[in-house]
């Protein structure tokens, strides 16, 4: 499939991976679109009609994104021409002044995919942490096309080998957005709700001393990419290291906001973001954790969120 892919015009495979998602849109679960929809219309405030624009734009677009890393072999070579991006610098001035490596963060927005290959093209030794997939062939697939667009893989498990590389070198490459349980993360807010978040990329610069560059990408018009790179961020390191992650955790977490509001159409809005809070946590736990992070929510948005 691959094969044939990437011997059509990339512009006419971009454009029929999206007629087929919009073609797919029309069987999705009820349920899945009521769960994108709503917590479109709970973060940003947006009509329901506009709440269902934005979530089949989120989904159809991964027929593009499907059809991007079908073309990999392709892409790269034109990749630079594909993927602009701006910032290379942040990460090239630091990388030419330090042995070590450092952490970039990222969410799932656009083709987070090819994003990792973007990095990879223009020299940066990147990482990928990858979540095992349920398949076997899927997992063999997905990451033998990391590993020819120029990335190395490692799983979430493989901790010993993320400091490892980190200190020979590498960039090592988290999406952050994805919903964690009680015990693997910390609550921070997001959309001004109170959300559990994955502290890896705060602990990883913490402990190691190494910065954190935060990065998204963006898509244009005309089906090419925009990746912009920040400048570094460090977290504090006081007597108090749980403060110390969760300040700059929750940081990150609104970076993430604010670039998906300003893209809302490419974010994963399928994915139950606050699924933890509604089922490992109770009722009471969730109106402290509000309290601390100065959210104003109504009891009764907690409590039609558990029935979902």
């Amino acid at each position: 499939m691959s094969k044939i892919i990437c011997l059509l015009p990339l512009k006419f495979a971009l454009k029929f991976g999206r007629g087929l998602a919009g073609f797919m849109w029309i069987f999705l679960p009820a349920k899945r679109k009521k769960l994108a929809t709503e917590n479109i219309r709970r973060c940003l405030g947006v009509s329901p009609e506009e709440s269902k624009r934005i979530a089949k734009e989120s989904t159809v677009q991964f027929g593009s994104i499907f059809m991007e890393v079908l073309s990999f072999p392709k892409l790269k070579e034109t990749m630079q021409s594909h993927v602009e991006v701006i910032g290379l610098e942040n990460l090239t001035r630091y990388k030419n002044s330090s042995e070590r490596g450092a952490v970039i963060m990222t969410c799932h927005s656009d083709n987070w995919e090819l994003m990792g290959g973007a990095f990879a093209q223009n020299g940066i030794p990147l990482v990928g942490v990858a979540k095992k997939q349920k398949s076997a062939d899927a997992d063999k697939f997905i990451n033998e096309y990391r590993t020819l667009i120029g990335m190395h893989i490692t799983y979430r498990s493989g901790v010993r080998e993320m400091y490892k590389m980190l200190d020979e070198g590498h960039f090592i490459g988290l999406i952050m957005d994805q919903d964690v349980g009680r015990n693997d993360g910390v609550v921070v807010k997001f959309f001004n709700r109170a959300t559990n978040f994955v502290t890896g990329a705060a602990s990883m610069s913490r402990f190691r001393k190494v910065p954190i560059f935060p990065a998204f990408m963006h898509k244009n018009s005309d089906g090419s990419h925009v990746l912009e790179i920040s400048p570094p961020l460090y977290v504090e390191k006081t007597s108090d290291k749980h403060a110390d992650i969760k300040k700059m955790t929750q940081r990150l977490a609104t970076l993430i906001e604010e670039h998906v509001r300003k893209y809302p159409g490419e974010w994963f809005w399928l994915h139950d973001r606050w699924k933890s809070m509604r089922l490992e946590f109770e009722p009471e736990e969730v109106e402290k954790f509000n309290e601390e992070l100065g959210i104003c929510n109504s009891p009764c948005d907690f409590d039609s969120a558990r029935e979902r």
